[in-house]
């Protein structure tokens, strides 16, 4: 049987970010103390996702919330001895075992002001009272974005404060449409967290991260901050861009109307990633940001006059089949981009040949220009995703039916 294109895509997409065998749901219920030896990651969370009838043991659901809802939450990690940089080893079953898996401490729900309050009361103890916000991508449940984010917080070393934007992802591979509509009703409330931190006076400054579609209601977000007050938030030093599934025309036009300042963005891209090569043929043949080559023409003239500094990690190998999350599941990578966060003032841009050592080459958009600004931080991956995308569409779904990964989001 032959598919049609489109059809053949959307296959294309379920085959590459299907597949949660084996995981516990309802994971989000404080199951399990702290054991020695075990971290403990604390975040805040600002959702758009709904609340009412979420299934047993979850605190939200994939549909979309009439008004924005706030967590407390915190994660236990086991040992480092037990597990590599980039995992999550999610519970199998429940209860889980804290001593080998990612387990639930506690959750709280908030209300606004309660969730100022306490955003506060942390940041009095955080260094540089750096905040960093972390928006996720396409087909992540809940609890996939809470056990990523925290993965990340540890294993990065970062001692910036978590702040987790969850937008209402069904977490279907199918949903894909839903999915992208869902970051379009959802910009107007990440614009108001990022606007309610910028005014608080116990920020010292943010750093914005998103991962693959996360990237589109970020940039959406930010642009209309740019409309709203002629700048954006002065307080936000850094957004970095990880693997955009976004549009690369698009992004310039929309960075190009933001006038931002010099070297606020930094875009993590690999030519060989394949997620973005079915997205791209989903979206009509156009290049998406993340899977440009930064060095070649027009993209390296028009990222230097965008002030856009962009990270070419294609180089780097990790055991990401796909490409799509490498950036996140290498050790140096994570280790290095940690060091950085933990170091006041310094830009990646300054540091690029150490950086470029470890994870290939850097382009950097009118370096001259780049000035003191805060940590930059790169985020933690959803995707297993396992094609090689070819001109012939039977040929792509074949290799992809052989490679169906275990970790979902995208």
């Amino acid at each position: 049987m032959t598919l049609s294109p489109r059809p053949a895509l959307f296959l294309a997409l379920a085959l590459l970010l299907g597949g949660c065998a084996g995981r516990a749901h309802g994971v989000m219920s404080a199951t399990a103390p702290l054991v020695p030896g075990a971290s403990k990651v604390e975040m805040l969370v600002a959702t758009t996702r709904d609340v009412q009838n979420p299934p047993q043991g979850d605190l939200y659901t994939g549909e979309r919330g009439a008004h924005m809802s706030f967590a407390d939450i915190a994660i236990s990690i086991p040992n480092d001895s037990v597990r590599q940089i980039g995992e999550v080893q999610f519970p199998q079953s429940l209860p889980p075992d804290p001593t080998r898996e990612f387990a639930t401490l506690s959750v709280a729900s908030l209300n606004a002001e309660g969730a100022l309050g306490l955003l506060n009361r942390r940041l009095a103890t955080t260094p540089r009272r750096q905040v960093l916000v972390f928006v996720h991508g396409y087909n992540t449940r809940f609890d996939d974005a809470v056990y990523r984010l925290a993965q990340f917080v540890h294993d990065s070393g970062t001692t910036a404060l978590p702040v987790l934007f969850t937008w209402p992802s069904r977490g279907k591979t199918a949903a894909y449409g839903y999915d992208r509509e869902s970051t379009n009703y959802s910009r107007d409330q990440l614009e108001k967290v990022l606007q309610a931190l910028d005014r608080d006076k116990s920020v010292g400054e943010i750093s914005v991260l998103a991962h693959s579609m996360g990237n589109w209601v970020t940039l959406e977000a930010l642009r209309q901050m740019a409309i709203r007050n002629g700048r954006i938030a002065p307080k936000i030093r850094n957004v970095i861009l990880a693997a955009p599934d976004v549009d690369y025309d698009v992004f310039l036009q929309q960075v190009r109307e933001m006038k931002t300042p010099p070297s606020l963005f930094t875009v993590f891209v690999s030519k060989d990633d394949e997620a973005l090569g079915v997205s791209r043929r989903l979206w009509g043949d156009r290049p998406r940001l993340g899977a440009i080559d930064p060095e070649s023409e027009p993209f390296k003239t028009e990222l230097a006059d965008a002030h856009i500094l962009a990270v070419d990690i294609t180089n780097n190998k990790s055991d990401d089949p796909v490409n799509h999350s490498k950036f996140a599941r290498s050790p140096d990578v994570v280790r290095d981009i940690g060091r950085r966060l933990a170091a006041p003032g310094q830009m990646l841009a300054e540091q690029r040949s150490g950086l470029g050592d470890k994870v290939g080459a850097v382009a950097v958009g009118a370096a001259a220009t780049v000035g003191s600004a805060a940590s930059v931080a790169v985020s933690a991956p959803f995707a297993i995703v396992d094609p090689n995308t070819r001109e012939n569409m039977g040929d792509q779904l074949e290799q992809l039916g052989g490679h169906v990964g275990d970790t979902v989001g995208y």
